[in-house]
């Protein structure tokens, strides 16, 4: 992002003064393969022009005596984007980044193309990362905060680079100028970063998410046979995180050398990982950390899950509501069993499954 790095010309396309050097608009080429197209005055950049890198990124804005000044845009070779205000080429005062597909995910300063001050961290879930950061521009400190997708319950404590070392519930009361100011609950439980292992699903497996708790409850289910269900709290509208989905994390292979009976509670996380719910934490007298895996299956659902990364799960899924949704109202997910598996003539799924889709299609074809 720092245009002024000594660069040896190979190439100049465009107009020279009576010394050989670039004047007016002209592209120059560097040797570093790097290439300027803008306006020169003898050798200098001197107006609008814009960077063209060796890996695809690019810097665009206004040069005064060789150095971009003001406000410059600086697009990265997957797309993103980082706006932020220049003085003598680097990065100082306001900044705003997004991801290649145009989601917020940084807003705060720079200080000599460093982060600086009240920074806030943005990830496409709904969650956020705010405070003041290191020297190194890292989210450590004693005064950070993860906040919710509802922008107003949070965690506020210790943080080590964004990990949450020790964090208690809180409650963002407003930002001004970019600085939160939150409310301390007082004989907040203490959180810390729990990700999950093969063996241990928890270690404080009793105590419930903050945001969760405020959202959802298990209760017997409407659907019949299928035991407890998940229930929302409050009416919401569409888009709304309402329950997450931590469990132990097992791979693939395991999943599918076993029984469907011990499967119940499986949920694909990635290539690599699923998240299991095992006897006994499928009961919450044993497990109420989180409540996702309480959802049941429906070919009509109201929520899907969708990835998050949370403060004390790390990487898991949530439930994500479909459509608005009312108070009471059971939440249902489509579980998603592949219904056409290589050299197979039924779905990959287990009995109940395949009943409940075939009682489906027939009532989809009357």
């Amino acid at each position: 992002m720092d245009s002024d790095e000594e660069m040896v010309e190979e190439a100049v396309e465009g107009e020279l003064d009576d010394d050989g050097l670039p004047h007016g608009l002209c592209t120059v080429t560097y040797s570093s393969a790097d290439r300027f197209e803008g306006n020169f005055i003898h050798g200098e950049k001197n107006g609008r022009g814009k960077f063209f890198f060796f890996d695809g990124s690019t810097l665009e804005g206004f040069y005064l005596d060789d150095a971009l000044q003001g406000h410059g845009t600086y697009t990265y070779e997957d797309g993103g984007v980082l706006r932020g205000y220049y003085v003598d080429g680097e990065l100082n005062g306001p900044a705003e980044e997004c991801d290649p597909d145009g989601r917020l995910i940084f807003k705060g300063q720079y200080k000599d193309n460093v982060r600086h001050g009240v920074c806030w961290l943005f990830f496409p879930d709904g969650g956020s990362l705010v405070g003041e950061v290191n020297e190194d521009g890292e989210m450590t400190g004693e005064n950070i905060a993860y906040v919710y997708p509802d922008e107003r319950t949070a965690l506020y404590g210790k943080f080590i680079d964004g990990e949450m070392i020790e964090g208690k519930r809180a409650t963002l009361l407003s930002t001004v100028d970019g600085s939160p100011h939150f409310e301390l609950l007082a004989d907040s439980s203490v959180f810390h970063f729990d990700k999950s292992t093969s063996s241990c699903i928890s270690s404080n497996a009793l105590l419930p998410d903050p945001y969760e708790s405020e959202r959802v409850y298990v209760a017997e289910s409407l659907i019949s046979s299928a035991g407890e269900g998940l229930f929302s709290k409050i009416p919401v509208g569409p888009n709304t995180v309402m329950s997450f989905y931590n469990g132990v994390r097992i791979t693939h292979q395991e999943v599918d050398g076993r029984d469907w009976a011990l499967n119940g509670n499986t949920l694909s996380l990635d290539e690599e990982t699923v998240i299991d719910v095992p006897e006994p934490y499928n009961h919450v007298t044993r497990y109420c950390a989180s409540l996702g895996h309480k959802a049941n299956h429906s070919f009509t659902p109201n929520c899907i899950y969708d990835m998050f990364m949370h403060p004390r799960f790390g990487p898991i899924k949530c439930i994500r509501t479909l459509r608005s949704v009312e108070a009471e109202e059971e939440l249902t997910v489509a579980y998603g069993y592949d219904h056409s598996p290589p050299g197979k003539s039924g779905p990959e799924a287990p009995e109940w499954y395949q009943l409940e889709l075939q009682a489906f299609q027939a009532a989809q074809q009357k």
